[in-house]
């Protein structure tokens, strides 16, 4: 009877001890992930789904473990190593927490200098995030809406581009479907190529719509739109517009060589422009002169705009 009783312990040991040993190999196994990941909020079925889809290498029975360790943290997780053990990814995911950077985006601004700018910001490879852009959006500039943007320090090149770019979509469909009850992307950046325009040359956002006017007013006439600010584009957005420029250029940009708008936005472009380009206002104004206020000074006249910059040259 003894035997027996020892045997059935012996037994239970033996499955106890494989049961711990078993969880112990399965607790030290290797889980690979982008060193900052994003936690979505939810539950944790969700979260374990979510990452299983990501090949993350998690199983359901991490969701039992999970609820024991605690809920994951939702927002960006910094695991440190792209190469964790189960026991250690299961706890940064309850635990951990990525330091955020401000990043802004600054109405007007190029995809070639904002890039510049995350390079510098998050530490990125420049060329890289080029690379980046370019394989994920065929819009050459006006993909990102201008905005103050929390990111992880520890991103990569490739996740930052998709998170601007993710975000940008969504608010561009969520106005697009307010004003239109649709989003067509490609009517959608004509009206970004305009709000471009306008973006460059209004002095405020008051003037947005009257510049916009103007824009669609000489397109009506068959003129051309003759504006400095369409040569502000890609690494030259700072870079003051001369004579010798507008003859020398040869890009679709040059709204003084080529009739009609450039062939992409010329920047990154605010909602408030968005606005002025679909509700331009109603005006006969064919000409405008930034005058010593700092504002411009809109004419309906070649006569009058000439009087506009005799004024404001002096």
């Amino acid at each position: 009877m003894n035997d027996k009783i020892l045997t059935i312990v012996k037994w239970i040991f033996d499955i106890v001890l494989i049961i711990v040993v078993s969880f112990m190999y399965y607790l030290n196994e290797p889980v690979n992930s982008p060193r900052v990941i994003y936690i979505p909020e939810g539950s944790i079925g969700r979260i374990i789904t979510q990452m299983d889809s990501k090949n993350y290498n998690v199983s359901k029975l991490d969701a039992l473990l999970l609820r024991i360790f605690g809920s994951p943290q939702s927002g960006w997780i910094n695991m440190k190593t792209t190469l964790n053990s189960r026991w250690d990814f299961l706890y940064k995911l309850t635990t951990a927490k990525a330091a955020l950077q401000n990043v802004t985006l600054i109405p007007g601004e190029t995809t070639y200098v904002f890039l510049n700018q995350l390079a510098e910001q998050l530490r990125l490879n420049r060329d890289i995030l080029e690379k980046e852009y370019a394989l994920q959006t065929s819009w050459v500039e006006g993909a990102f809406v201008p905005n103050t943007y929390r990111l992880p320090i520890g991103i990569t090149e490739k996740v930052v581009i998709r998170v601007l770019l993710n975000e940008s979509d969504a608010q561009m469909r969520s106005l697009s479907q307010k004003v239109f009850g649709l989003y067509n992307e490609k009517k959608w950046f004509q009206f970004v190529t305009i709000a471009s325009i306008i973006e460059k040359e209004s002095a405020n956002a008051e003037e947005m719509p009257l510049v916009s006017s103007v824009i669609y007013n000489r397109i009506k006439k068959g003129m051309k739109l003759q504006m400095d600010g369409t040569l502000n584009y890609g690494q030259y957005s700072h870079v003051k517009v001369t004579p010798a420029r507008i003859k020398e250029d040869t890009s679709t940009y040059n709204t003084y060589l080529n009739s009609g708008l450039p062939e992409s936005p010329v920047c990154n472009v605010s909602i408030n422009a968005i606005r002025a380009a679909i509700f331009p206002a109603k005006s006969d104004y064919l000409y405008f002169m930034r005058s010593k206020k700092g504002t411009h000074d809109f004419s309906c006249n070649y006569s009058t705009h000439l009087d506009n910059i005799s004024r404001a040259t002096k």
